[in-house]
């Protein structure tokens, strides 16, 4: 399933890679694909649900809308 997050706070390359690596802390298995400049971030994942991998990005400081 894909999921789509609006996320506000990410300003480089290691924010990127911090939100790659919280949500695949949640699915490994994830496909995770980040557009900082449009501050999307898309998730395919079957074994996450939506509100687990927007709290992994929320706990990593950044704002999900």
């Amino acid at each position: 399933m894909e999921h789509v997050f609006h996320v506000t706070g990410m300003t480089c390359g290691h924010c990127e890679r911090a939100v790659q690596q919280a949500l695949l802390e949640v699915d490994a298995n994830a496909q995770v694909s980040i557009d900082r400049a449009a501050n999307r971030v898309v998730v395919q994942s079957s074994n996450a649900s939506r509100e687990a991998l927007a709290q992994a990005i929320a706990e990593e400081g950044y704002t999900v809308a």
